[in-house]
């Protein structure tokens, strides 16, 4: 079963893996099987492994992953603060222009969220 968000509390999923999910429904379901099963392996929390997933798409080059543990890192707790020296902590790593363009995925993510909390309280009304 796939998980979706909250309509009322969480922005909603990107539409290309809303996509996938409508058509192919199994493979939606394996993902989020696997990414539920690889978080519970450890004893790191939601918001820690949201963070790592973040550094590791930053290393990657991957926006949408980047937005996608952006949003995930949020819901789970990380303040603006805390993603943001998880991106940071790749600069020596992978360079200063990846990892700058990893911050700005990252600023667009928040003001889609921004966005998002200003019409949720208005359609609770």
């Amino acid at each position: 079963m796939s998980v979706r968000p909250n309509s009322k509390t969480e922005p909603a999923l990107p539409g290309i893996y809303q996509r996938i999910v409508n058509e192919y429904p199994s493979v939606a379901a394996a993902h989020d099987q696997m990414a539920a099963a690889v978080e519970q392996v450890g004893p790191l929390d939601q918001k820690t492994c949201s963070l790592i997933k973040i550094g590791m798409s930053v290393g990657a080059g991957l926006e949408s992953a980047v937005r996608s543990h952006v949003r995930r890192a949020t819901q789970a707790g990380a303040s603006r603060e805390e993603i943001t020296q998880a991106i940071f902590q790749g600069m020596n790593t992978v360079g200063f222009p990846r990892t700058v363009a990893a911050w700005s995925w990252a600023q667009t993510q928040f003001q889609r969220d921004d966005k998002h909390d200003e019409i949720i309280p208005r359609l609770e009304l």
